[in-house]
């Protein structure tokens, strides 16, 4: 080997180099979700079980879960929204399930918002709570309840606050996670009735 090999490859200065490609605008749609976007969806929720306090879950949830879960809200027609790329890679979703079994409870929901790694702080979790809530009330849904940790959840809070939801209620010390206790934040927003459009 030549001794010149052993170099260093000498830069073109900034002027001279070729510009690097823009990168693409971080684009996104939002439809119902489908049973095949199931195993995304896992994907996305056990990277928070794994990783973070904003779900107490402990345990990964299984795609049998996921069916059970996605076939219940089916039949209660219960919203269950998804996002995706243009190359239809899903970056997130959300959902609603109801807040008691008690018939009374019937229009009333909890929801549930989670976004891939690289999906946050893009505008996407907005853009998924109003998809929700217009579905919710095109759904008959009257209030909505959030859950939400009261560690490590600050964006969750500031994106319901946004939306009007309104702290109802705290609870300390509820959960224990990672070593450590963990209290909840409840949430909550009431739907109006769109309003009729009077013909002429």
């Amino acid at each position: 080997m030549l001794e010149e090999e052993y170099q260093p490859r000498r830069q073109l200065p900034r002027a001279l180099r070729k510009p690097e490609p823009p990168e693409a605008p971080f684009a996104f749609s939002i439809r119902p979700a489908v049973e095949t976007d199931l195993p995304g969806i896992r994907e996305i929720y056990n990277h928070y079980v794994a990783n973070s306090t904003v779900t107490f879950d402990e345990d990964r949830m299984t795609l049998r879960e996921w069916r059970a879960k996605f076939h219940k809200a089916e039949k209660l027609d219960m919203p269950f929204l998804v996002a995706e790329s243009p190359t239809g890679h899903l970056l997130g979703y959300t959902l609603v399930m109801p807040w008691q079994a008690k018939s009374a409870y019937r229009f009333t929901v909890e929801n549930s918002i989670y976004l891939g790694p690289g999906s946050t702080g893009k505008g996407l979790g907005k853009a998924l709570l109003a998809a929700l809530i217009d579905a919710c009330r095109e759904a008959g849904i009257r209030e909505i309840i959030a859950i939400i940790a009261d560690k490590g959840a600050d964006a969750s809070i500031h994106l319901h606050e946004t939306f009007g939801f309104k702290e109802v209620g705290r609870m300390g010390k509820v959960g224990f996670k990672f070593d450590r206790w963990l209290g909840t934040v409840m949430m909550q927003k009431s739907i109006k009735k769109k309003p009729r459009v009077k013909r002429a």
